[in-house]
């Protein structure tokens, strides 16, 4: 029985398709585009791709930062509890020396207030108590040492009561002029002055007044109202100590 064989066209005989390993040598095979779709629309679809994964990751890359400022925030500024406050410590500071104490209290067995080696300087001054003996009362004073007279006898000193001659004000020794000034308003001589801060007056340890009966003292009125100097205190030096026998009457 005859072959039954297939026809061809004339064309085709003998140029059936080469086979891959029978292509020429360098010569690329294309990848063409699948069917139904242009060059175009793959680079679209590539482009749009990239655009949806960069969105993705913008939101992620967004996300972690808040997470990470959030986390800053919460644990950056929660304020640990304070520890109960308990009783503060124990400071021990020692008491001021009582300044009464310290200050000489003369009396007729014990006269003395200092001795001239302590009131060598011009217009130093030392405080004192003079009791009276004759009331009992125990009356703040002063003892001045001028810039005249002699050191080894009294009338190189002012002791004075600091009790004001009238009212209850307490005198003061002011030694700047600049309180004169402006406590005072006092435009005299510029020295050691005392003073009256209840009347303003101003009494000059270098000036001398006339009392009635012709009885001078000494801390005449450089300025203000009261009648009468303050009251002196009667001093005596003996063997380079100064004492205080008595007060004005």
């Amino acid at each position: 029985m005859p072959v039954n064989t297939a026809y061809r066209h004339p064309s085709c005989r003998g140029h059936s398709p080469p086979m891959p390993d029978q292509l020429p040598s360098g010569r690329k095979v294309e990848t063409l585009p699948r069917p139904g779709m242009s060059g175009a629309t793959t680079v679209t679809m590539h482009r749009q791709l990239s655009a949806h994964w960069g969105r993705q990751v913008a939101v992620l890359v967004a996300f972690l930062l808040v997470c990470v400022v959030g986390f800053r925030w919460l644990f950056g500024t929660r304020r640990v509890p304070a520890a109960p406050a308990g009783p503060p410590p124990r400071i021990d500071v020692p008491s001021p020396p009582h300044h009464a104490a310290s200050i000489p209290h003369t009396t007729e067995a014990e006269p003395r207030i200092a001795t001239i080696d302590e009131m060598t300087r011009p217009w130093s001054a030392r405080e004192f108590f003079y009791q009276n003996n004759k009331t009992g009362e125990s009356v703040p004073a002063l003892l001045i040492r001028l810039p005249v007279g002699s050191a080894a006898e009294p009338g190189g000193y002012w002791a004075l009561s600091m009790n004001a001659p009238s009212g209850d004000c307490q005198l003061e020794y002011i030694t700047k002029p600049p309180e004169l000034r402006k406590d005072y308003q006092f435009r005299g001589p510029m020295h050691p002055m005392i003073g009256n801060p209840c009347s303003r007056t101003v009494y000059d340890p270098l000036k001398l007044s006339n009392l009635p009966g012709n009885v001078w003292v000494r801390g005449g009125i450089a300025q203000g109202s009261d009648l009468r100097p303050p009251l002196g205190i009667e001093l005596e030096v003996r063997r380079k100590e100064i004492l205080a026998v008595g007060i004005e009457k």
